[in-house]
């Protein structure tokens, strides 16, 4: 199997099966394979499995969160090169197996590509390419978009995969520091572009985004306790960062920002049973990199 593509999908029906729709005719399951992971679905996801015999479908009945259930689902895959998407995003570029393959094949050193996202839900194709970037834009970065990359399973075997111990928000971040401490690069090009469709509007409201804040404080000290070797000063910034931005102009963020420190406390024992420092070097490196295009 040369290409496997996979896709972890939590309660969105409609969404996940616009982008099966979309992909099955740019594949070739001949060489080509799709797995979906539905992490704990009550949406009716389920349903899906019987019309679209094409896919290979992997489910649980309790949610597990995106980050465990892409642990679980990428082993599975039997493709030298591995394509993530999310559940509401589709490639924009046609023939883009081919563009991941040649990217790998060219660049030896590669372990992961990662993708053009465009934002927004677009009338067409052809509209939603106008928002793109144009012109060709290729770096090495220090970090992949969840929503469009794709992986030398090789790679992928290299490193602990997707962290267990945290659910969403921050896992790509992870297994980039991971490749990149094996040696490998990470790659941004434009050449593959994948529409993911949020609203953007939806998105801005605050609302939504203290989940987000949540789950990402909590998860950034994780990383610091996994991978730094003298995490408690990282840690201590990251706080003082966050309290002063948000925890001091949001009652809400206030409360959540001590409910995140009672958290790791509780959690601690069992996070630094995944502790693995990363050699200092590599983390300077990543430093170094050009960020990522959100």
């Amino acid at each position: 199997m040369e290409v496997s593509i996979l896709i972890v999908s939590k309660n969105r029906k409609q969404e996940l099966e616009k982008t099966l729709r979309y992909l099955k005719p740019m594949l070739d399951f001949s060489k080509h394979e799709l797995l979906v992971f539905l992490d704990g679905c009550t949406d009716g996801s389920d349903r899906l499995m019987e019309q679209m015999d094409w896919v290979i479908w992997f489910s649980v009945n309790e949610g597990i969160g995106a980050s465990p259930a892409r642990n679980r689902l990428y082993p599975k895959a039997q493709g030298t090169y591995l394509i993530g998407l999310d559940d509401d995003a589709h490639p924009l570029t046609m023939n883009f197996i081919d563009e991941v393959e040649a990217v790998f094949e060219n660049n030896p050193n590669v372990g992961i590509v990662t993708f053009e996202e465009v934002k927004g839900v677009f009338s067409s194709y052809e509209a939603a390419l106008k928002s793109a970037s144009s012109g060709l834009i290729s770096y090495l970065t220090n970090d992949f978009i969840g929503c469009g990359f794709a992986i030398k399973r090789s790679v992928y075997e290299a490193t602990d995969g997707f962290p267990v111990w945290m659910a969403i928000y921050g896992e790509e971040s992870c297994v980039a520091l991971e490749v990149l401490s094996k040696g490998y690069n990470i790659l941004y090009t434009n050449a593959i572009k994948v529409n993911h469709r949020v609203d953007k509007g939806h998105r801005k409201q605050f609302g939504k985004n203290y989940f987000r804040f949540e789950q990402q404080l909590k998860n950034a000290t994780s990383y610091y306790l996994v991978y730094y070797k003298k995490p408690l000063l990282k840690i201590l910034k990251l706080y003082w960062h966050n309290f002063k931005k948000y925890a001091m102009t949001d009652w809400v963020c206030f409360k959540l920002f001590f409910k995140v420190i009672i958290a790791v406390v509780l959690d601690l024992r069992y996070i630094l049973k995944y502790r693995k420092p990363i050699n200092n070097a590599v983390i300077v490196k990543s430093r170094k990199l050009s960020p990522i295009k959100y």
